[in-house]
């Protein structure tokens, strides 16, 4: 005979409410407790406002702009520019394929297709050959879009592979952190980061919509070992896994003359990046000239710009324009324009595809690039790895790179800004209450 049970006692109150209300009272808590875990978890963003009280020139403006980073500059670097998929994949599929002793790769974006493919046949040959060879993608940028297969065939081969914060971890606090980083290392002597992702939109030449335009950086020197700590930090954290010796940290010799210094942005810190920023764009007594495809800057930062156009600095933006592949970012950041511009900042928006390069440069001098948008999710949220640079050659380089994007772009004028799109200002006002996690 079929017995049934007995959940009467649900319905039994304990004080005010119900068992079955109590219940459902702390599932709804522990669930709002889950999404607060999720978006709270950043780090400290300083409203930091300098006053221009010295140059970019001035000695004491390297140790100021990296006094939360690292204020000691490393000499001795070489760094090259590599632009574009057609520029930058074949560079560092060659350094992979003469790796004799390790690679290590670290990546947010790395979608099954032709390109992953190259890649993935290069890691594969290299481990076959006794090489170690170590892959870290991110969970959320990768997971989804990365085949299955293509994961086996390179453990198969001997590579190592884990992925940063997987998606079905326990952790409910990682979801939201990701790591944004873009890092290879090859024998511990070429070092490469930058803005690309490692996905099929990013072949070509970044001259049409259907291809990203972008900036990555060959490096060699004594920076590649801070790249390599870089990886190191987060590889321990996904596989415990140790790395050191003289096939990940050899002696490096000095192969150049450029001053520099890593900003490795990390969870549970004060966000380093903002603060070299700051400094640098109220250092500015010539030129401000800045390259990103995610700009939601924050008030102090949109105060910083404006003060220096009035002091007359020749401020430049150049933005995406219509090829943008999150729009809401896009909308969250515009309702900024009209302030900036007001104030004498050049706004340029980029017009063959979506530019995706993320690159400061002030005074011809001081350079930055690397991962970080302006926005708060790579300042507050994302693990984040960029490069600075004090050299005049080098800064002269970064201007005419910009200058060659300033051909393909068009000027965005106070008078666009106000005739906005009944959509554009609605579209502005539902992504601004979301912009520290767009």
């Amino acid at each position: 005979m079929k017995t049934t049970r007995d959940f009467s006692f649900l319905n039994k109150k304990w004080g005010k409410l119900t068992l079955r209300g109590w219940l459902e009272v702390f599932g709804v808590a522990a669930a709002l407790g889950c999404i607060a875990a999720i978006v709270l978890v950043r780090r400290d963003l300083i409203a930091f406002k300098p006053a221009h009280s010295f140059s970019v020139s001035d000695p004491e403006f390297f140790g100021s702009a990296h006094a939360t980073a690292d204020p000691f500059p490393l000499e001795g670097n070489r760094i090259t520019l590599l632009h574009n998929g057609d520029g930058i994949f074949p560079v560092m599929l060659e350094s992979i394929k003469a790796a004799k002793k390790t690679v290590n790769f670290e990546a947010f974006l790395f979608h099954s297709g032709k390109v992953a493919s190259q890649f993935i046949a290069a890691f594969c040959e290299r481990a076959k050959a006794g090489v170690e060879v170590r892959i870290m993608l991110d969970g959320v940028g990768s997971g989804a879009s990365l085949n299955n297969g293509d994961v086996h065939m390179m453990e198969a081969a001997g590579c190592k592979f884990a992925y940063f914060h997987p998606t079905h971890a326990l952790r409910i606090d990682r979801i939201n952190r990701r790591t944004h980083r873009r890092i290879l290392v090859v024998d511990g002597r070429r070092g490469f980061t930058g803005g690309v992702g490692f996905a099929d939109e990013w072949l070509g030449n970044g001259d049409s919509p259907e291809h990203c335009r972008d900036v990555h950086a060959k490096i060699e020197g004594p920076l590649v070992a801070k790249l390599q700590g870089a990886f190191q930090q987060h590889w321990v954290e996904a596989t415990n896994e140790i790395l050191g010796g003289p096939n990940q940290f050899p002696q490096l010799a000095p192969p150049g003359k450029m001053k520099t210094q890593l900003v490795a942005s990390t969870a549970f810190t004060v966000a380093s990046l903002p603060l070299v920023q700051a400094v640098a764009l109220s250092a500015a007594t010539k030129t401000i000239r800045i390259t990103n495809p995610y700009c939601t800057p924050t008030k102090e930062q949109v105060q910083l710009l404006g003060e220096a156009a009035k002091r007359g600095v020749n401020v430049q933006l150049l933005l995406p324009g219509e090829h943008s592949d999150v729009p809401a970012t896009k909308a969250a950041g515009r309702n900024s324009y009209g302030e900036l511009i007001r104030n004498g900042v050049k706004v340029f928006e980029y017009q063959p595809g979506m530019i995706h390069a993320k690159t400061l440069v002030v005074d011809g001098l001081f350079s930055v690039l690397g991962t970080s948008n302006l926005d708060a999710r790579s300042s507050q949220i994302n693990e984040e790895i960029d490069v600075t640079v004090y050299d005049k050659d080098f800064g002269a380089q970064m201007d005419q790179v910009f200058a060659e994007d300033l051909k393909k772009s068009s000027p965005y004028t106070l008078k666009d800004f106000e005739n906005r799109s009944v959509w554009d200002r609605l579209s502005e006002w539902l992504a601004t209450p979301f912009r520290s996690q767009l």
